[in-house]
């Protein structure tokens, strides 16, 4: 299951998308310094979800991805399927995410890296639950689902990523998350053999 993904887009960029939405970003812990990377399990990463006491806001902040679980195991990855998620929820800053398959080189020990991107190049945004643990504080989750025909040669599971269109249902509560956390139709995401050394890569 998806355990990397990509954040390229500044603060700008990211409150731009918003506001053409209609959705104006406020930053509650002020701007902070977005830097083009890869993001792996641990690392602080950019959600977005509705501001607290303002019904026409979202608050855009900086969270670690993955709380620990039972024996200190890391949830970077959590079901949907059959949940309603009326509190937590929030969206995932992304750029593309990453599955990795056995090598078609039998000789090449190290898996292949496949990228997932938007097909029109968009922003991504992946559906997250955040919750508040002990010695971590407040971190986020992504929310899998079954996989669409994009993601599926890949892997038997998918982040649920959802389109813009349903941003404001998903982060407001309006709408089911069995009506907005499925599978994307087929074409919706681009992928990429991505080579191992890229720049900025952590595993």
């Amino acid at each position: 299951m998806c355990n990397l993904y990509t954040q390229t887009k500044s603060v700008d960029e990211v409150a731009r998308i918003f506001r053409e939405l209609q959705m104006p970003i406020v930053f509650p812990e002020g701007l902070p310094n977005l830097a083009p990377r890869d993001i792996a399990i641990t690392d602080p990463g950019v959600i977005v979800r509705r501001a607290q006491g303002d019904s026409d806001a979202y608050e855009l902040l900086v969270r670690r991805w993955s709380w620990p679980g039972r024996g200190g195991k890391p949830v970077y990855n959590f079901r949907s399927d059959g949940r309603e998620f009326p509190s937590g929820r929030c969206l995932i800053v992304a750029d593309a995410f990453y599955e990795f398959t056995a090598s078609s080189d039998p000789k090449q020990k190290r898996k292949d890296r496949w990228m997932f991107t938007d097909h029109d190049g968009r922003m991504l945004g992946i559906a997250g639950l955040t919750r508040a643990v002990p010695d971590v504080g407040e971190a986020f989750t992504m929310l899998t689902t079954e996989p669409g025909p994009d993601v599926g040669p890949y892997h038997n599971r998918q982040v649920a990523v959802v389109p813009q269109v349903d941003w404001r249902a998903w982060l407001d509560g309006s709408e089911p998350a069995a009506d907005l956390l499925r599978p994307l139709e087929a074409g919706s995401l681009s992928v990429t053999l991505a080579p191992r050394e890229a720049p900025g890569l952590l595993v």
